[in-house]
């Protein structure tokens, strides 16, 4: 370790003792009361030192006032470099800076409100591009035309299949019936969804109303047999559907059709309890018991029955 190193993280004596000239300065940048007690000082180099203080005012958590001094070479008068407010190690800050279209959350957007998407958005790519101009392998493009031409002229003479060259030949509409049919067929976007944003839909989707959800989990069956199940169109429709039923956690939802709820249309019915019969009470015979048992009945020994007792035995 070289001498230069060594004074640099060693704290100059007389900037180290200047407290009084950091802490004066601080309260002038501070408001009054809001500089609290001395926490330590931290050399940033040779003759340059650096004083902590507390910093007392509300909202500011763990923040200290940082004053650096400093002094010339040889010379025994502290001077004031600057004094600021900074963060310490505990101090309460503020999140990290997030830009705001990676803070929109769905449901933020209200009546109004406008989402510009990007012109390099993943989830997006070229459609319609709103150009007449056909591609240029079209029987009717400049290219096909010019070509044509040529080896017509290269042609023999005795050959006259039309008056004119094939490429004045009316082989197609004019141009402008690409944007009419375009439009006619709902086609006219200027940008349709990539793979990229198909897929990051149908994560989004399966996580929410997915097979993995709990309410899936106890279902007594999937979406895919359920006639509450709206079908849709497009490349996912193996996949997903819409719910159709009101009483359904996922009504108006995109759901997996590996999802399910106990909204279920085939859900089984619940039996009910059976109920008792009712009893029949028949008042028009009546039953006789006799008062005593019949010797040959085994309910009660012989013996033990009194011959004068009118009302069993005791």
């Amino acid at each position: 370790m070289s001498a230069a190193t060594t004074r640099s993280r060693t704290p100059d004596r007389l900037c180290a003792e200047a407290v009084d000239l950091a802490r004066t300065a601080a309260e002038e940048a501070a408001a009054p009361g809001v500089v609290g007690e001395h926490v330590s000082a931290v050399s940033e180099g040779d003759r340059v030192v650096t004083h902590f203080f507390e910093c007392k005012e509300f909202g500011y958590r763990g923040w200290r006032w940082a004053v650096t001094v400093a002094r010339a070479s040889r010379a025994k008068i502290v001077t004031l470099d600057e004094a600021v407010l900074l963060p310490g190690p505990d101090a309460l800050l503020a999140p990290e800076w997030v830009p705001w279209s990676e803070r929109l959350r769905p449901g933020d957007m209200g009546p109004g409100d406008l989402l510009p998407t990007e012109s390099d958005d993943l989830r997006l790519e070229p459609g319609f591009t709103g150009e007449d101009a056909p591609p240029p392998n079209s029987p009717v493009s400049e290219e096909m035309a010019e070509l044509v031409e040529a080896e017509y002229a290269e042609s023999t003479d005795d050959i006259d299949v039309t008056a004119v060259p094939p490429a004045d030949l009316p082989l197609a509409p004019a141009r402008g019936s690409i944007s009419a049919v375009a439009e006619e067929l709902g086609m006219r976007r200027a940008r349709v969804l990539s793979r990229y944003g198909l897929h990051i839909a149908a994560d989004r989707w399966d996580e929410n109303f997915g097979a993995k959800t709990a309410m899936a989990q106890a279902a007594p069956a999937t979406c895919v047999s359920c006639a509450f199940l709206m079908p849709i169109a497009g490349s996912l429709r193996q996949a997903f559907g819409v719910c159709a039923n009101e009483f359904s956690p996922a009504d108006g939802r995109m759901v997996s059709l590996a999802y399910g709820c106990g909204g279920h249309s085939e859900a089984a019915v619940m039996p009910k309890p059976p109920k008792p019969a009712v009893p029949v009470l028949d008042e028009m015979r009546a039953d006789p018991f006799p008062l005593r048992p019949a010797p040959d009945s085994g309910s009660v020994p012989t013996d033990a029955v009194s011959a004068d007792a009118d009302l069993g035995h005791s």
